[in-house]
Parts: structure tokens; C-alpha cells; sequence
């Protein structure tokens, strides 16, 4: 049993093995070596780059933002920083940290005139998204250039590159820190620059691990001693990088955890007796919750009822009541009396519009009536149909439907059989009890 879980233990660490498919050292060390230079169709590409992603930012296009990323070329030389201090080449070192400076002045400055050049000046969200960099990005830009460097070294490179290349985004921040210089916001500047160098450090300490992991062949023997303030220098880095993304990181959580709480707490005081809230606004920043309230007038007592419930939902913030669209408690059930009456009155009206319309239809009725008798009894020859009221000694009304049924001048009055029937009829026609019939004979 003991030697069955072994074979899976070593069947499974075999299919991690990352050497089954990797390079030829040689091959991957061209590859980066042709991608830290900056220079003819690499240059020009970066430019391109520059300004399509400045374009997409000042547009508000995520398509054209993503477009810039796949077509940017800065993934080269931060893999050239990464390898080179893994395996030692201090040569490649210095030949990456000098395009890498390069391009980034480069794209840096194309940005700003860019935007200095364009009449759009407005931040939108595509800017905005670009300029509080937290410890997410740190292991968005550590995974993507662990995948990265991977597919580098694999004999199948297949779609990581570009998928890396949108994953670490490193051309929309440097963009963004250009329309931070150019319109003289620091806030943009600086939040954006640290994004792309949360990017940039995590991506070649990617590059440098898996150089190591996979072993690749030292290309200078540096002594011990260099070797130690090689590692002291990327640990310092790599501190200084963190340190504020673990806090800005803490902070976003924290303004979520506010924002979550105060929307509970807002859908629970939507609604106070006859107040309701008409609008709302939440700074996390603050911890300000300002509700605007309207319906009858708020009293001190209302204003603290709601203020109250914050501790139902453990929030500590502080709650601004202002009173909007407002009507004093008088006007109000004034209002409610009137709305009442208005109802009885628009009830009476459109009983009687209901008694016109019946009026209106009696001719068609009878006749229809007279078309429908005549095959009943071939004595009656017209028909004459009303409403009426009938009001008796006590002053009680009760309303009456009349009939008058004419019969042929040369025939004997109906006899009481065939009254009866068309009378009975009559009363299932119109599906009414209180009709009254009466029979003449036509002059």
C-alpha cells in the first residue's frame, strides 16, 4: 500500500517537471538577449504602443487599452533584469537596465505630450483604475511572470506572452503617470508610476526564481561576496516595493468592508413612518454617510432613530440627516383627506358615466330587442326601452328598467301565456329582475 502511494507521489511530482519541454539554454538566452534591445522595430513598436494606449485611456476604450498592452514590447528587457541576476550576467544586467531606462523615458514622455497635445483632459475610469496599485497587483504581476518566463523556456510557447502582457499591464500605468505629469495632477503620477514599478519588480523577481529553479547555466563565476550584495539589493527592492502595497492593499479592504456595511445599513432606513430616502452618498474615505430624506418633516427624534440603527450594523461612521422635498404633518393628512374625497368623487362620476353610456346604448338595444321579439311572437311590432327611478311614500328610490312592446292593431290583445313568456324572456335577456313590461296596441 506504502509503495502504491509512492509511485502516485512520483508520478505526480514527474508531471510538475517543467524539463520535459524546456529549451535549449542557448535558445533562451538569445531569445531574451533580442528582447532587452530597444532600438529600429522595437522602438518604433514601443511608440506605437505608447500612443495607442494614451488614445484608449483618453477614451475611455478597454478594446484599445488591451490592444496596447498586446503590442507592447517592455516585457523584453524586465525578463533580461530577471534572467541576468539569476545566472549573472552582469553584462546582460546593465545592457537590460539601460533599454529598460530607455523605454520607459520614452513611453513616459510620448504619453505626456500626448496628453498635453489632446483637448480631452476628463479622468476616466480606464485613467482612474490605474492609480491605487495594491498587493493584488503584486500577485497578479508575481503569477504573470512566473507564466511568462515558463513559457519563455517551454519548446510550446503558445498564448502565454499575450496573455501576460494584458495580465501585468504594463503600459497602461506608465500612460497614466504621463496624463498625471501632463495635467499637473501628483496623485496620478505617483500612484500610477508605483504600478508599474509593482509590475515591473515582480515580473523580473519571477524571471530571476524560475531562472534559478530551472537551472540555467551561470554565464560569469561571481565570488561569494558579490553574490551576497547582489541578494541584499534584491531583497531591499523588493521590500521597499511591498511595503506600501500591503498597506494600500488593507486599506481597499477596509473601504469595502465600509461600503458593504453602510448599503445594509442605507436599505434599512430607506423608509422611516411616513419618510423616505430620496438620495445618499458614501465616502469611505471620511466615513461619511449623508442621507438626504423627504416626505413630512424630519424632527430630532426621527434624525436619531435613524442615526441609532448604525450599531446594528457595526459601523462606525458618521450619518449627515438633511430634509429634502418636505410637508408639515397638517398639510399631509389634509392632503390625505383630499386625495380621499377626490376618490369618492371620481367613484360618483364614473357611476353616472356609466348611466350616460347606458342611456346612449338603449336605441341599439331595442333595437336589437324588436329584431329578436318578432321571431318570438309575431304579434309584437315595436319595442321602446328606458331606465327610470321609482320613488315611493318614505322617499326610498330604486331604478327600473321600462319596456313598451307595440302589437299588431288587427289582432286580439296577447293573451297571459304569451305576456308571461316574452316578459320572462326579457328578464333572462337582459339578466335583470326588475323590469316592467307593458303592452299596447299600435293606432
Amino acid at each position: 500500500m506504502i509503495n502504491k502511494y509512492k509511485r502516485w507521489y512520483y508520478k505526480f511530482l514527474n508531471r510538475l517537471k517543467l524539463t520535459h519541454q524546456l529549451e535549449d539554454p542557448n535558445s533562451i538566452y538569445k531569445q531574451i538577449s533580442e528582447g532587452v534591445n530597444f532600438k529600429g522595430t522595437n522602438l518604433w513598436i514601443l511608440m506605437c504602443s505608447t500612443l495607442v494606449c494614451s488614445v484608449g485611456l483618453n477614451m475611455n476604450s478597454t478594446a484599445v487599452v488591451i490592444g496596447a498592452m498586446l503590442i507592447s514590447p517592455l516585457l523584453g528587457p524586465i525578463n533580461g533584469i530577471g534572467y541576468s541576476i539569476a545566472v549573472y550576467d552582469i553584462k546582460l544586467l546593465k545592457k537590460s537596465l539601460n533599454n529598460f531606462s530607455f523605454a520607459i523615458v520614452t513611453a513616459f514622455l510620448s504619453a505626456t505630450l500626448y496628453f498635453l497635445i489632446t483637448p480631452i483632459s476628463t479622468a476616466q475610469t480606464e485613467l482612474l483604475a490605474r492609480t491605487s496599485p495594491t498587493i493584488y497587483d503584486v500577485l497578479i504581476a508575481l503569477f504573470g511572470g512566473t507564466a511568462g518566463i515558463i513559457a519563455m523556456s517551454s519548446k510550446t510557447k503558445g498564448t502565454v506572452i499575450p496573455g501576460v502582457a494584458i495580465a501585468t499591464a504594463l503600459m497602461p500605468p506608465l500612460c497614466t503617470a504621463g496624463y498625471g505629469l501632463a495635467t499637473l495632477q501628483i496623485s496620478f503620477l505617483f500612484g500610477a508610476l508605483y504600478l508599474f514599478t509593482i509590475n515591473s519588480v515582480f515580473i523580473a523577481l519571477a524571471s530571476l526564481l524560475f531562472s534559478k529553479i530551472l537551472k540555467f547555466p551561470i554565464h560569469e563565476n561571481a565570488t561569494p561576496a558579490r553574490q551576497k550584495v547582489i541578494k541584499r539589493y534584491v531583497t531591499l527592492i523588493i521590500i521597499l516595493t511591498l511595503i506600501p502595497s500591503i498597506f494600500l492593499g488593507n486599506s481597499l479592504v477596509q473601504r469595502e468592508r465600509f461600503m458593504e456595511k453602510s448599503k445594509k445599513y442605507i436599505d434599512n432606513v430607506r423608509v422611516v413612518d411616513d419618510k423616505y430616502l430620496l438620495d445618499y452618498s458614501i465616502d469611505p474615505q471620511k466615513k461619511l454617510i449623508t442621507l438626504i430624506y423627504g416626505g413630512t418633516t424630519l424632527d430630532e427624534i426621527d434624525k436619531e432613530l435613524i442615526a441609532n440603527k448604525l450599531q446594528n450594523f457595526d459601523l462606525k461612521a458618521e450619518v449627515v440627516i438633511k430634509q429634502g422635498f418636505a410637508i408639515d404633518q397638517r398639510e399631509y393628512q389634509e392632503k390625505e383627506k383630499l386625495i380621499i374625497q377626490i376618490s369618492g368623487l371620481e367613484a360618483e362620476l364614473n357611476k353616472r358615466n356609466a348611466i350616460i353610456d347606458s342611456i346612449k346604448s338603449r336605441p341599439l338595444l331595442a333595437k336589437n330587442l324588436i329584431n329578436e321579439l318578432v321571431i318570438i311572437n309575431d304579434n309584437i311590432t315595436s319595442c321602446a326601452i328606458a331606465d327610470t327611478y321609482v320613488f315611493d311614500a318614505n322617499n326610498s328610490i330604486d331604478s327600473v328598467t321600462v319596456i313598451l312592446l307595440g302589437t299588431k292593431n288587427d289582432s286580439l290583445s296577447l293573451n297571459i301565456e304569451e305576456r308571461e313568456q316574452i316578459i320572462n324572456w326579457l328578464k333572462a335577456r337582459l339578466e335583470s329582475e326588475k323590469i316592467e313590461v307593458f303592452f299596447f296596441t299600435n293606432l
